[in-house]
C-alpha cells in the first residue's frame, strides 16, 4: 500500500522515518491518569469518539480525522495499548476539531507546556512521549479527503454559502466521516517517526474558531 509522507519542517530540525500501523477502525482509546488531585498513576479510562464529540460540541469529519489520526500515533508511542496522559505532549494544526482532539485525548495543555498550535508541522499532529522523547507525526494521506469539502469549507468561512449550501456541505462531511469509520485507518493515515524534534511552544490566540462562524444562519427552506 502506498504511503504519503508530508514534511514541512526544515531537515535540520528533524528527520522522518515512516512507521506503519493497522488499528481496527472501531477500537477505542485506553488512557491512564492519576487517581486524584495529588494521586498516583493508575486510573484508566476508555475514550470513545462519542466522548470526544461531547467535549467538542458536535460530531464532524474533522473530529473523526483527529480521533483516528491520534489513535494511529498512540499505537506507535504506546504499543501496550494504554496512553499515559501524564507523559504525552502534542503540537496540533489550529483547526477547532484537531485542537480539541489533541487536548482531550492526550491531556496536553499550553499552561503545563504539553500543548501548542502550529501550522508549520508535518501533517496534522506531532505527538511526543515525555519520558523517552519518542516523537511521531501523523498525516492524512493525499486524496483521502474529497477536495470539494475544503473548497466549500473555505467559502463557508467567508460567509459565502447560503443555508441550503451549508446543509449540502454537512452531508458531504458526514459521508466522509462514514467512509473513515468504515475503512482501515492504516489506509488513510501515515505515521512517521521524527528524530531530533525540537519542542518550541508558541502561544497563539489569534486563530479563528471556524466552527461557530455560521451559527446564526437560518434553516434551509
Amino acid at each position: 500500500m502506498k504511503k504519503i509522507l508530508l514534511l514541512l519542517l526544515p531537515l535540520t530540525m528533524m528527520a522522518c522515518q515512516e512507521v506503519k500501523t493497522d488499528a481496527p477502525p472501531t477500537m477505542g482509546i485506553t488512557t491512564i491518569d492519576t487517581d486524584f488531585s495529588k494521586g498516583r498513576l493508575g486510573l484508566k479510562h476508555q475514550l470513545a469518539l462519542e466522548d470526544l464529540a461531547k467535549f467538542h460540541g458536535h460530531l464532524c469529519d474533522g473530529l473523526v480525522v483527529g480521533y483516528q489520526a491520534l489513535r494511529e500515533a498512540f499505537k506507535i508511542l504506546y504499543p501496550s495499548g494504554v496512553v499515559d496522559r501524564t507523559n504525552t505532549r502534542i503540537v496540533s494544526q489550529p483547526s477547532p476539531c484537531l485542537t480539541d482532539a489533541a487536548v482531550y485525548l492526550t491531556g496536553g495543555r499550553y499552561q503545563f507546556n504539553t500543548f501548542y498550535v502550529s501550522k508549520d508541522i508535518p501533517g496534522l499532529f506531532v505527538v511526543q512521549r515525555i519520558d523517552d522523547g519518542k516523537t511521531v507525526a501523523v498525516s492524512l494521506n493525499k486524496g483521502v479527503k474529497p477536495a470539494a469539502i475544503d473548497s466549500l469549507g473555505k467559502l463557508a468561512i467567508q460567509g459565502k454559502l447560503a443555508a441550503c449550501q451549508l446543509d449540502k456541505l454537512k452531508e458531504m462531511e458526514d459521508r466522509f466521516s462514514d467512509y473513515l469509520l468504515q475503512s482501515p485507518p492504516s489506509a488513510n493515515f501515515t505515521v512517521a517517526a521524527l528524530h531530533h524534534f525540537e519542542w518550541n511552544p508558541v502561544l497563539k490566540n489569534d486563530v479563528v474558531k471556524t466552527d461557530i462562524l455560521n451559527k446564526n444562519t437560518p434553516p434551509c427552506k
